[in-house]
């Protein structure tokens, strides 16, 4: 989709979350459209980098390598405040 194709959504949004980004994009100077534009992008960018971020930190792991760590851990008891 180019910048120029727009897609409607039928967006709802509770009474109290509506109220809130209504405010919100007044302070900003920008319509509540703009604004709700705005978070998505920057919703979609934080996950899109967390994602990225996850994928890097595990590298070359593979299924299992955690368990062969764990594996190696002392098998203690739970300290009382770790209990349930």
């Amino acid at each position: 989709m180019t910048q120029a194709q727009r897609y409607k959504y039928p967006l709802q949004l509770p009474q109290s979350l509506k109220d809130t980004a209504t405010r919100l994009a007044q302070e900003d100077g920008v319509s509540l459209n703009q604004w709700i534009i705005s978070a998505v992008a920057q919703k979609i960018g934080a996950v899109q980098t967390a994602d990225d971020f996850l994928k890097a930190r595990a590298g070359n792991a593979k299924r299992g390598d955690l368990t062969k760590l764990l594996d190696k851990a002392p098998d203690v008891p739970p300290m009382p405040e770790d209990a349930a």
